[in-house]
């Protein structure tokens, strides 16, 4: 008799043991799509931003995940082509119970899935990039251009330019040197608002994809003799252009990269690269105490993303981390609404974004405090703040040069209003009211 209860209770335990490894095997999980692209025109920026992404979630997970919630995560090639960014969104947006949001890291391909978004209810998070007027809720409910746009960024460029020039650029000659994509068009109006306020002239170069081929256009560089050259590139466009301007003799220190033409990889190891500034998002030149936990806890245990542990503080890397920070912290916030260590659904999870709340307290307990300042969204904002900074390669590293940035209001905000409205109207867009 007492082997017989023995035997029951051993029976008992092993059943117990199996029915706990069951559950944990199917612990719920929160699943974060990541479209990337490691081939391609833009691979050089594609890599070390994807990279970031994954180290960032593979951190929250070894963490415990988002109050016990883990993260399970997809990649999806892309090569940066519409296409197929729009065939990876099918096919991931019901997976694992609804996608918390897709960050596309492709103006393109925002375009295309910013119309499927409402109707799926799926938010798109763009934070740098995608369409510059998506900053109004009313209209734009489910995109999220958090941190800033890419009017934002222009306009950041052109208060750096206006400071170096004494706050007059009357005269003086701006030429924008630009990828003929959406992505490379985006920055024109607010440049055409700028110019026709301080009185410079704008003249706009468009560079053919992929951007291997400059020659004719800094030949135009040349003849025009602009003061200023603003690039709006990435991946292999961008040191192509650096190299074209250093042959036809432009000074580098009078060429302003945007923040996806202003990573580590775009300069090192071209000697004329010295001088070359970029406008960064927020201040993610900098480097914080996240790089350091996620070398501790990843690359020095073999686990990182990155084939070596010095892609950490490379501006492309740190911001997939912002990214995937934000995504993050949109989910968390959802859940202080809907129910700690639950799985959300993408509408809570866009309820999340559009309540972020990231003081600066929180940003330093995250380990971003020196990269970011405080982000708080709402229904009307859904970019939060707009902080930027310029960095300038000295040769061997990128040194912030300037004060904090912020766009002009002024100027943006009847951007923002005319361009959402039009959006609005063209593709049938219920406005809706914010209380």
């Amino acid at each position: 008799m007492q082997l017989n209860r023995m035997t029951v209770a051993a029976a008992l335990a092993f059943a117990g043991m199996g029915f706990a490894a069951s559950a944990s095997a199917q612990a719920p999980e929160q699943f974060v799509p990541l479209l990337s692209y490691r081939t391609g025109q833009f691979a050089p920026l594609g890599i070390p931003w994807a990279d970031g992404k994954l180290d960032y979630l593979k951190l929250v997970n070894a963490k415990g995940g988002i109050n016990g919630v883990k993260i399970a995560f997809e990649e999806c090639e892309t090569a940066y082509d519409t296409s197929r960014g729009v065939e990876c969104y099918e096919r991931l947006k019901g997976k694992g119970g609804g996608a918390a949001g897709f960050d596309t890291q492709s103006t393109g391909i925002t375009f295309a899935v910013s119309e499927k978004a409402p109707i799926d209810k799926i938010p798109v998070i763009t934070p740098g990039y995608g369409l510059s007027q998506s900053v109004d809720g009313k209209v734009f409910e489910w995109n999220f251009p958090l941190l800033g746009t890419y009017w934002t960024a222009a306009d950041s460029i052109i208060q750096d330019i206006l400071k170096k020039e004494k706050g007059n650029l009357k005269g003086k000659k701006i030429a924008l040197v630009y990828h003929d994509s959406p992505y490379g068009k985006e920055p024109i109006p607010l440049l055409q608002k700028r110019a026709e306020k301080e009185g410079f002239a704008l003249s706009l170069l468009p560079v053919t994809a992929p951007g291997v081929e400059q020659k004719a256009t800094w030949l135009q560089v040349r003849q025009n003799r602009p003061d200023y050259v603003i690039l709006w590139s990435a991946g292999v466009m961008t040191p192509t252009a650096i190299r074209e301007a250093q042959a036809t003799g432009f000074a580098r220190e009078k060429l302003y990269g945007i923040w996806w033409a202003g990573s580590d990889h775009d300069v090192k190891g071209i000697d004329g690269a010295k001088g070359y500034n970029t406008v960064t998002i927020h201040n993610t030149a900098e480097r914080d105490k996240v790089h350091d936990e996620v070398k501790a806890t990843l690359y020095d245990k073999g686990q990182g993303s990155a084939s070596d542990a010095r892609e950490l503080g490379a501006l492309a890397h740190t911001r997939g981390m912002v990214i995937a920070m934000l995504q993050v912290e949109g989910i968390r916030t959802a859940q202080e609404k809907y129910g700690k260590g639950k799985v959300m659904t993408p509408e809570q999870v866009r309820w999340g974004l559009e309540n972020l709340n990231l003081t600066q307290e929180r940003l330093n307990e995250l380990g971003f405090g020196k990269l970011l300042r405080p982000v708080k969204t709402s229904c009307e904002n859904h970019l939060g703040t707009d902080w930027a900074r310029i960095a300038q390669w000295n040769g061997s590293k990128w040194e912030v040069t300037s004060d904090w940035y912020q766009a002009d209001k002024s100027l943006i905000g009847p951007l923002v209003k005319e361009y959402a409205e039009r959006y609005a109207k063209d593709k049938n867009v219920k406005v809706r009211t914010c209380n």
